[in-house]
Protein backbone atom coordinates (compact mmCIF):
# COMPACT_ATOMS: atom_id res chain seq x y z
CA UNK A 1 0.00 0.00 0.00
CA UNK A 2 0.97 3.86 -0.29
CA UNK A 3 3.22 5.33 2.16
CA UNK A 4 0.48 8.33 2.22
CA UNK A 5 -2.61 8.66 4.11
CA UNK A 6 -5.33 7.45 1.64
CA UNK A 7 -8.12 9.80 0.21
CA UNK A 8 -10.21 7.24 -1.46
CA UNK A 9 -10.24 3.90 0.40
CA UNK A 10 -12.50 0.54 -0.92
CA UNK A 11 -12.69 -2.14 1.59
CA UNK A 12 -14.29 -5.71 0.09
CA UNK A 13 -16.12 -4.29 -2.66
CA UNK A 14 -18.94 -6.74 -3.82
CA UNK A 15 -21.30 -6.88 -6.90
CA UNK A 16 -23.07 -9.68 -8.60
CA UNK A 17 -25.20 -9.28 -11.93
CA UNK A 18 -27.02 -12.17 -12.14
CA UNK A 19 -25.33 -15.69 -11.66
CA UNK A 20 -22.23 -13.30 -13.26
CA UNK A 21 -19.77 -12.55 -10.14
CA UNK A 22 -18.14 -8.64 -11.24
CA UNK A 23 -16.42 -8.11 -7.89
CA UNK A 24 -16.07 -10.47 -5.20
CA UNK A 25 -13.76 -8.89 -2.12
CA UNK A 26 -12.08 -5.90 -3.77
CA UNK A 27 -10.42 -3.69 -1.87
CA UNK A 28 -7.63 -0.70 -2.95
CA UNK A 29 -6.40 2.58 -1.40
CA UNK A 30 -4.73 5.51 -3.27
CA UNK A 31 -3.26 8.34 -0.95
CA UNK A 32 -3.38 12.27 -2.56
CA UNK A 33 -0.55 12.25 -5.80
CA UNK A 34 -0.21 8.75 -6.38
CA UNK A 35 -0.81 7.16 -9.23
CA UNK A 36 -2.29 3.93 -8.77
CA UNK A 37 -3.23 1.55 -12.50
CA UNK A 38 -5.32 -0.99 -12.32
CA UNK A 39 -5.21 -3.36 -14.49
CA UNK A 40 -6.88 -7.15 -15.52
CA UNK A 41 -7.97 -8.94 -18.64
CA UNK A 42 -11.06 -8.17 -20.14
CA UNK A 43 -13.82 -9.06 -17.49
CA UNK A 44 -11.51 -8.50 -14.43
CA UNK A 45 -13.98 -6.06 -12.82
CA UNK A 46 -12.15 -2.90 -13.22
CA UNK A 47 -14.87 -1.33 -15.07
CA UNK A 48 -17.67 -2.33 -12.84
CA UNK A 49 -14.99 -0.81 -9.44
CA UNK A 50 -14.61 2.14 -11.46
CA UNK A 51 -18.11 2.77 -11.78
CA UNK A 52 -18.78 2.19 -8.28
CA UNK A 53 -16.37 4.68 -7.39
CA UNK A 54 -17.91 6.92 -9.24
CA UNK A 55 -21.31 6.03 -8.26
CA UNK A 56 -22.76 4.82 -11.37
CA UNK A 57 -23.06 1.56 -10.12
CA UNK A 58 -24.19 0.66 -6.21
CA UNK A 59 -22.12 -1.96 -4.57
CA UNK A 60 -24.18 -4.89 -2.90
CA UNK A 61 -21.95 -5.32 -0.15
CA UNK A 62 -18.28 -3.59 0.62
CA UNK A 63 -17.65 0.35 1.73
CA UNK A 64 -15.99 2.99 -0.02
CA UNK A 65 -14.61 6.33 1.36
CA UNK A 66 -13.36 9.58 0.42
CA UNK A 67 -11.53 11.48 2.65
CA UNK A 68 -12.65 9.91 5.46
CA UNK A 69 -16.31 10.36 4.60
CA UNK A 70 -18.47 7.08 3.32
CA UNK A 71 -19.49 7.56 -0.17
CA UNK A 72 -20.76 3.90 -0.06
CA UNK A 73 -24.04 4.00 -2.75
CA UNK A 74 -24.30 7.42 -3.42
CA UNK A 75 -25.18 8.46 -7.02
CA UNK A 76 -22.60 10.36 -9.73
CA UNK A 77 -23.87 13.63 -9.01
CA UNK A 78 -23.07 13.59 -5.25
CA UNK A 79 -19.57 11.28 -5.94
CA UNK A 80 -18.66 14.52 -8.24
CA UNK A 81 -19.41 17.23 -5.24
CA UNK A 82 -17.36 15.34 -3.51
CA UNK A 83 -14.10 15.40 -5.57
CA UNK A 84 -13.83 12.51 -7.90
CA UNK A 85 -13.83 12.96 -11.60
CA UNK A 86 -14.33 9.72 -14.30
CA UNK A 87 -12.95 10.22 -17.54
CA UNK A 88 -14.24 7.11 -19.21
CA UNK A 89 -12.82 5.61 -22.82
CA UNK A 90 -15.66 7.32 -24.82
CA UNK A 91 -14.15 10.71 -23.31
CA UNK A 92 -18.20 11.83 -23.46
CA UNK A 93 -17.26 15.59 -25.04
CA UNK A 94 -19.92 17.25 -27.07
CA UNK A 95 -18.26 17.62 -30.52
CA UNK A 96 -20.14 20.60 -31.67
CA UNK A 97 -19.41 22.36 -28.39
CA UNK A 98 -16.15 24.84 -27.85
CA UNK A 99 -13.78 22.90 -24.89
CA UNK A 100 -15.14 25.64 -22.38
CA UNK A 101 -18.84 24.53 -23.27
CA UNK A 102 -17.51 20.98 -23.00
CA UNK A 103 -15.38 21.78 -19.83
CA UNK A 104 -18.94 23.93 -18.01
CA UNK A 105 -21.27 21.29 -19.70
CA UNK A 106 -24.73 21.32 -16.79
CA UNK A 107 -22.17 23.35 -14.94
CA UNK A 108 -22.37 26.45 -16.63
CA UNK A 109 -21.50 29.76 -14.85
CA UNK A 110 -24.60 32.27 -15.04
CA UNK A 111 -25.93 35.45 -13.30
CA UNK A 112 -27.65 36.13 -11.14
CA UNK A 113 -27.67 33.54 -8.37
CA UNK A 114 -30.84 34.32 -7.00
CA UNK A 115 -32.66 33.70 -9.78
CA UNK A 116 -33.74 29.77 -10.92
CA UNK A 117 -31.25 28.47 -13.36
CA UNK A 118 -33.58 28.56 -16.54
CA UNK A 119 -33.59 32.71 -16.43
CA UNK A 120 -30.10 33.37 -15.56
CA UNK A 121 -27.57 34.90 -18.06
CA UNK A 122 -24.73 32.13 -18.96
CA UNK A 123 -21.48 33.73 -18.79
CA UNK A 124 -19.24 32.40 -21.90
CA UNK A 125 -16.71 34.99 -21.76
CA UNK A 126 -16.04 34.37 -18.18
CA UNK A 127 -16.27 30.19 -18.88
CA UNK A 128 -13.62 30.97 -21.46
CA UNK A 129 -11.47 32.90 -19.50
CA UNK A 130 -11.54 29.88 -16.69
CA UNK A 131 -10.96 27.45 -19.05
CA UNK A 132 -7.68 28.93 -20.76
CA UNK A 133 -6.56 29.82 -17.41
CA UNK A 134 -6.56 25.70 -16.26
CA UNK A 135 -5.44 24.83 -19.35
CA UNK A 136 -2.07 27.23 -19.65
CA UNK A 137 -1.77 25.49 -15.82
CA UNK A 138 -1.81 22.01 -16.91
CA UNK A 139 0.78 23.18 -19.83
CA UNK A 140 -2.20 21.96 -22.38
CA UNK A 141 -2.03 23.99 -25.84
CA UNK A 142 -5.04 24.20 -27.97
CA UNK A 143 -4.77 25.19 -31.67
CA UNK A 144 -8.08 27.61 -31.10
CA UNK A 145 -10.16 27.66 -27.49
CA UNK A 146 -13.27 28.89 -30.12
CA UNK A 147 -13.33 25.65 -32.71
CA UNK A 148 -15.46 22.45 -31.51
CA UNK A 149 -13.49 19.61 -30.50
CA UNK A 150 -14.53 17.83 -33.25
CA UNK A 151 -11.73 19.21 -35.01
CA UNK A 152 -9.53 18.38 -32.77
CA UNK A 153 -6.66 15.07 -32.88
CA UNK A 154 -7.52 12.51 -30.65
CA UNK A 155 -4.74 13.71 -28.23
CA UNK A 156 -5.94 17.06 -27.77
CA UNK A 157 -9.66 15.93 -27.43
CA UNK A 158 -8.21 13.58 -24.72
CA UNK A 159 -6.36 16.43 -22.93
CA UNK A 160 -10.19 18.03 -22.82
CA UNK A 161 -11.79 15.32 -21.52
CA UNK A 162 -8.81 15.44 -18.70
CA UNK A 163 -8.98 18.88 -18.10
CA UNK A 164 -12.45 19.28 -17.20
CA UNK A 165 -12.41 16.45 -14.75
CA UNK A 166 -9.42 18.47 -13.22
CA UNK A 167 -11.23 21.41 -13.73
CA UNK A 168 -13.85 20.17 -10.85
CA UNK A 169 -11.94 17.45 -9.19
CA UNK A 170 -10.15 18.22 -6.03
CA UNK A 171 -9.46 14.86 -5.04
CA UNK A 172 -9.23 12.15 -7.52
CA UNK A 173 -9.38 11.99 -11.27
CA UNK A 174 -10.70 7.96 -12.78
CA UNK A 175 -8.33 7.41 -16.14
CA UNK A 176 -10.56 4.71 -18.51
CA UNK A 177 -7.94 3.75 -21.09
CA UNK A 178 -6.41 7.14 -21.45
CA UNK A 179 -4.04 6.25 -24.63
CA UNK A 180 -6.43 3.81 -25.78
CA UNK A 181 -6.19 4.25 -29.56
CA UNK A 182 -3.37 7.44 -29.70
CA UNK A 183 -0.58 7.89 -31.33
CA UNK A 184 2.95 7.72 -29.88
CA UNK A 185 3.27 11.45 -29.67
CA UNK A 186 -0.43 11.79 -28.67
CA UNK A 187 -0.10 9.28 -25.89
CA UNK A 188 3.31 10.79 -24.20
CA UNK A 189 1.40 14.25 -24.28
CA UNK A 190 -1.77 12.40 -21.77
CA UNK A 191 1.12 10.64 -19.50
CA UNK A 192 2.32 14.37 -19.48
CA UNK A 193 -0.74 15.61 -18.24
CA UNK A 194 -1.19 12.62 -15.93
CA UNK A 195 2.33 13.41 -14.41
CA UNK A 196 0.99 17.11 -14.05
CA UNK A 197 -2.19 15.86 -12.13
CA UNK A 198 0.07 14.05 -9.44
CA UNK A 199 2.29 17.08 -8.99
CA UNK A 200 -0.18 19.02 -8.26
CA UNK A 201 -1.74 16.04 -5.02
CA UNK A 202 -4.45 15.03 -7.39
CA UNK A 203 -4.90 11.05 -6.68
CA UNK A 204 -5.27 9.33 -10.49
CA UNK A 205 -6.88 5.90 -10.73
CA UNK A 206 -4.88 4.47 -14.16
CA UNK A 207 -7.34 1.62 -16.28
CA UNK A 208 -4.85 0.43 -18.90
CA UNK A 209 -3.62 -2.59 -21.23
CA UNK A 210 -0.50 -0.88 -21.70
CA UNK A 211 1.88 -1.85 -19.79
CA UNK A 212 4.54 0.92 -20.74
CA UNK A 213 2.41 3.21 -19.95
CA UNK A 214 1.30 1.96 -16.28
CA UNK A 215 5.39 1.54 -16.26
CA UNK A 216 6.11 4.61 -17.03
CA UNK A 217 3.80 6.61 -14.76
CA UNK A 218 2.49 4.50 -12.11
CA UNK A 219 3.26 4.24 -8.14
CA UNK A 220 1.64 1.13 -7.63
CA UNK A 221 -0.19 -1.69 -9.48
CA UNK A 222 -3.41 -3.45 -8.47
CA UNK A 223 -4.55 -6.56 -10.28
CA UNK A 224 -7.85 -7.68 -10.64
CA UNK A 225 -8.88 -11.20 -12.03
CA UNK A 226 -12.50 -12.94 -12.12
CA UNK A 227 -13.78 -10.02 -9.98
CA UNK A 228 -10.89 -10.56 -7.22
CA UNK A 229 -7.51 -8.41 -6.01
CA UNK A 230 -4.39 -11.24 -7.03
CA UNK A 231 -1.77 -9.11 -6.36
CA UNK A 232 0.15 -5.73 -5.83
CA UNK A 233 3.73 -4.63 -6.56
CA UNK A 234 5.38 -1.51 -8.06
CA UNK A 235 5.04 -1.20 -11.62
CA UNK A 236 9.24 -1.37 -12.52
CA UNK A 237 10.91 -3.80 -14.66
CA UNK A 238 11.48 -6.46 -12.27
CA UNK A 239 7.99 -6.61 -11.84
CA UNK A 240 6.67 -6.75 -15.35
CA UNK A 241 6.63 -10.61 -15.32
CA UNK A 242 5.09 -10.76 -12.11
CA UNK A 243 2.15 -8.58 -13.31
CA UNK A 244 1.66 -9.78 -16.50
CA UNK A 245 0.98 -13.26 -15.03
CA UNK A 246 -1.20 -11.94 -12.66
CA UNK A 247 -3.10 -10.40 -15.40
CA UNK A 248 -3.27 -13.94 -17.53
CA UNK A 249 -4.08 -16.03 -14.19
CA UNK A 250 -0.41 -17.93 -14.41
CA UNK A 251 0.54 -19.48 -10.79
CA UNK A 252 3.44 -18.27 -8.59
CA UNK A 253 4.52 -15.36 -7.71
CA UNK A 254 4.08 -12.92 -4.96
CA UNK A 255 3.56 -9.18 -4.13
CA UNK A 256 6.46 -6.93 -3.23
Amino acid sequence: MSSGTPILRVRDACKRYGAVVALDGVSLEVARGEVLALLGDNGAGKSTLIKAISGVVRLDAGTITLDGADITGANAMTVRSQGVETVYQDLALFDNLTPAANFFAGRELAVPRWLPPGLRFIQPGRMSERTRELLDRLQVSLPDLEAPVALMSGGQRQAVAVARAVAFSSKVVILDEPTAALGLRESARVLELVRRLKADGVAVILVSHSMDHVMAIADRAVVLRRGRTVGETAPTPENHEQLVAWIVGATGGRAV
